[in-house]
């Protein structure tokens, strides 16, 4: 159903493609519209649970195509630089297919708490009263990791 990397030879190990996620600040979310078109979306988001969670308002273009179409694939760039010289450039990255649902009550509570954590852990208890206040106004998507692939060039 998936396919494989083609360049086998810069495959990673899970363990790597997991520190990736971890250590990354934002990915991006391709979805697929009514029309057919590919939409790709940057956006934070959390690994944790091997699922990818993140937040967004309560409606939105990646919204309406998650109802319409749940499979979803997410990817993130880790450390990357060109090599003029070389005419290349030495990456990093992940790959994921997995399918997106809207979370609620103590999962979405516990995702919002480990993006908190992430991005503002120097602020963690503001930022639960925030949470609080923010709660109802903000839905959390969780994608459900059905295949993960890393590849790095060093």
């Amino acid at each position: 159903m998936f396919r494989d990397l083609r360049r086998k030879d810069r495959e990673i190990g899970h363990t790597e493609v997991i520190e990736i996620l971890k250590s990354c600040e934002y990915g991006v979310l391709s979805t697929v519209s009514e029309d057919g078109y590919a939409y790709g979306v940057p956006l934070n988001y959390v690994y944790a649970d091997n699922s990818i969670y993140f937040h967004s308002a309560e409606q939105g273009h990646k919204l309406d195509n998650i109802v319409n179409q749940n499979k979803v694939s997410f990817c993130v760039v880790g450390k990357n630089y060109v090599l003029p010289d070389k005419f290349t450039t030495n990456y990093e990255s992940v790959i994921i297919f997995g399918r997106a649902e809207e979370i609620f009550d103590d999962e979405k509570n516990a995702a919002m708490l480990k993006m908190l954590e992430k991005y503002s852990k120097e602020y963690v208890e503001k930022g639960r009263e925030y949470l609080k206040k923010a709660n109802s106004k903000v839905k959390v998507i969780k994608i459900n990791i059905e295949h993960i692939s890393g590849k790095a060039r060093r």
